[in-house]
């Protein structure tokens, strides 16, 4: 497991796609919901994403643009559109759900002009996001991030628009699966753009010796790891890997660690209503509740029975 990985586990397509086959000027979809990561893709044609307090982006044929909310937005075919605009939220999106399939004027192919010109196909994806684990992530991304056609690998995009024109059993499975890689190399390519900021714990993970590190870390977070038994993994002596750790991330392995293991035991207290501060100490590593429970409120300014508390209030 790599941070990367780790930190995409709680965002997940669900049930969320929007196909239009027709959309013909003038047009505008009002996207309500403010899911906490919403992707659009045209898969033909184009039109405007416009972002509630931000400047209209230009959405081409396989460009994708990605909204993070709780900003909503509009698809529209041009700003300033004359078009009255239709609400998508109970009949296309919902956090806690990720959506529904929403088609405008769908057609069969044969029908209307015959050759599609001026049809607009637009996908789009929800993705709701539960817990503290993805929130490194939504931490580091702009309200809007675009990657432009020809850069989220165009395979992703043949079979998103195979997908949509068929309507067969296990459909909305095997397109939720194909959002969730279409999010995933948008966020990669977004990342690795030449001239951006990447966050710390991107660059680290292309690391020799930090980034195998971190790959051990996330793998077995419970283990009892010490910066001995992680330089002798990685093959180096300790005060290199603790240098070259610092100097990346901006703290040392084991605080790292402690970090991320309060991360996992905020989902565990939240998500295992069941299970005892014992049993979640001892699932991210400590065999002393109380240890657990002086590292927990060091990090996150209250303890974890009133962590739990609060999250379901």
């Amino acid at each position: 497991m790599d941070v990367t990985s780790d930190l995409l586990r709680g965002v997940r397509a669900r049930g969320s796609l929007f196909g239009s086959s027709t959309l013909s000027p003038p047009w505008s979809l009002h996207f309500v919901d403010g899911a906490p990561l919403t992707l659009c893709t045209a898969l033909t044609g184009a039109g405007w994403i416009v972002p509630e307090g931000h400047p209209p982006e230009r959405l081409g044929t396989h460009d994708t643009i990605v909204v993070r909310g709780p900003t909503t937005f509009t698809f529209v075919d041009e700003p300033g559109t004359t078009a009255e605009p239709i609400a998508c939220g109970e009949h296309c999106a919902t956090p806690e759900q990720g959506g529904t399939r929403h088609r405008l004027g769908w057609h069969d192919p044969g029908e209307g002009s015959g050759d599609g010109s001026g049809a607009t196909t637009l996908v789009v994806g929800a993705y709701p996001v539960r817990g503290e684990i993805s929130r490194p992530l939504l931490d580091v991304l702009p309200v809007v991030l675009r990657v432009d056609a020809g850069d989220t690998r165009d395979p992703v995009l043949d079979h998103l628009a195979s997908e949509v024109a068929r309507d067969e059993p296990g459909q909305q499975v095997v397109l939720d699966r194909l959002l969730d890689w279409m999010l995933v190399c948008t966020l990669r390519t977004w990342l690795d753009r030449p001239g951006g900021y990447p966050p710390a714990w991107w660059t680290a993970q292309k690391d020799p010796v930090v980034g195998q590190a971190l790959r051990l870390l996330h793998a077995e977070p419970a283990a009892p790891w010490t910066v001995g038994e992680l330089a002798r993994r990685t093959g180096v002596s300790r005060s290199t890997l603790a240098k070259r750790f610092a100097d990346l991330l901006g703290e040392p392995p084991l605080a790292y660690l402690t970090r991320w293991r309060m991360t996992l035991a905020a989902d565990l207290l939240v998500e295992q209503e069941s299970s005892t501060v014992a049993h979640v100490a001892r699932a991210v590593g400590y065999t002393d509740p109380f240890a657990f429970s002086v590292a927990f409120k060091r990090l996150r300014g209250t303890n974890p029975s009133e962590f739990r508390r609060l999250a379901e209030a």
